[in-house]
């Protein structure tokens, strides 16, 4: 059995509740890597079903990249606790090798052509909502990494509109990192981590600026306890006029 801290899914309905996320009849479609936070993920998504005071469904689909990757064992615990679960065969990896221009962002391309793959799917199969696992820690990853390397003030959003009209939602935006880590740690869940990533495969440099990023919040946070409850605050309380773009001047 799956034990949900009382924490974490007040954290989840709150942020439901608040950024409209899920809704009567929705049909949510949730990216399942299988790693500890889409894993969490899958749990509270089944919770809710069951408890919320609305209908909706949802269903994890998993990205194969065709590395022979075996995700025998995630599709027997969805299975174990009634997540209807999908894995979707594609030829990301053999494309990469051709595709992935020299100096370009690895990472980025795998995302991109995930994401793809799951737009596609949703659409075709009537799915008007995407959810992904990124939480407090990566928004905040990413503000920092695009205003040391893009000299852009950007983060993630909960929830946005795709341009093919699909709704993108993240319903842990307001659950820490360590949160996850300890779900998947205190009821022995067995998550796929970095032995699953693509770039293990190739002979290429691992880019270091989430690796630095990360750390440069760790040693921030380490100072500033209350660092993360700054940043959710920060980006809930976003005054445009104070900056240089002259479209927020007028």
């Amino acid at each position: 059995m799956v034990t949900l801290s009382k924490k974490l899914l007040r954290q989840t309905g709150r942020a439901n509740a608040k950024y409209e996320l899920i809704g009567q009849g929705d049909k949510v479609l949730l990216g399942l890597s299988g790693g500890k936070d889409s894993l969490a993920l899958a749990h509270v998504l089944a919770h809710m079903k069951r408890v919320a005071p609305f209908e909706f469904d949802f269903k994890a689909v998993t990205v194969s990249y065709g590395m022979g990757e075996d995700y025998s064992a995630l599709h027997e615990h969805c299975k174990e606790y009634s997540i209807e679960h999908e894995v979707i065969d594609s030829n990301v990896y053999e494309l990469a090798d051709k595709k992935i221009r020299k100096n370009s962002s690895f990472c980025s391309f795998f995302s991109r052509m995930r994401r793809g793959i799951l737009y596609t799917y949703a659409l075709e199969n009537g799915f008007n909502k995407l959810a992904l696992a990124h939480h407090l820690d990566d928004a905040a990853e990413s503000f920092f990494m695009n205003f040391i390397y893009n000299g852009a003030l950007r983060s993630m959003a909960p929830k946005y509109t795709a341009k093919n009209g699909l709704i993108v939602i993240r319903p842990f935006i307001h659950v820490r990192e360590r949160q996850l880590r300890d779900n998947a740690i205190k009821n022995n869940l067995s998550v796929i981590g970095d032995e699953a990533c693509p770039a293990m495969r190739f002979d290429i440099k691992m880019p270091h600026a989430r690796a630095s990023t990360k750390k440069l919040l760790a040693d921030l946070e380490k100072e500033h306890p209350s660092l993360f409850i700054s940043l959710k605050s920060a980006f809930e309380n976003i005054h445009t006029s104070s900056f240089m773009n002259p479209n927020y001047l007028r």
